[in-house]
């Protein structure tokens, strides 16, 4: 069976584990996911990933045994795309979190698209 939209499948996957406690987790490939696991990655909300094959290894961090990641939010959906230019990326959380924009330049966090004065589709917000 087909996964119908698969960064919402990816961010599923992610909160699944983390609910778990599992300390790592393996979902398929695709550049867009690979760049949100760089994102993720950069920004301190995930231990490391690899991308093995045709699957990309996700290693989870936790700060005293408690996740790191309390929130996941898809907002662009392929029902539904959501379009924010430059000025109108959000605030996640009033700075906490932080949201991921697919862009010209690529698949920037929502502060690099900001500050680079390019908007896109908004495609999640992680807290």
């Amino acid at each position: 069976m087909a996964v119908v939209d698969p960064v919402a499948d990816m961010l599923t996957r992610i909160r699944n584990a983390y609910g778990a406690h599992h300390n790592d987790l393996v979902v398929p490939c695709s550049k867009m996911k690979t760049s949100i696991a760089g994102i993720l990655k950069e920004e301190g909300y995930i231990a490391d990933y690899a991308v093995e094959d045709r699957d990309i290894s996700i290693t989870l961090k936790y700060a005293d045994g408690k996740p790191l990641v309390t929130g996941l939010k898809r907002v662009s959906k392929p029902g539904r795309r959501v379009y924010v230019g430059a000025s109108d990326i959000p605030r996640v959380q009033n700075g906490i979190g932080i949201c991921i924009v697919s862009t010209s330049m690529g698949v920037l966090e929502g502060a690099k698209a900001k500050e680079a004065n390019v908007g896109g589709e908004l495609l999640c917000e992680i807290w």
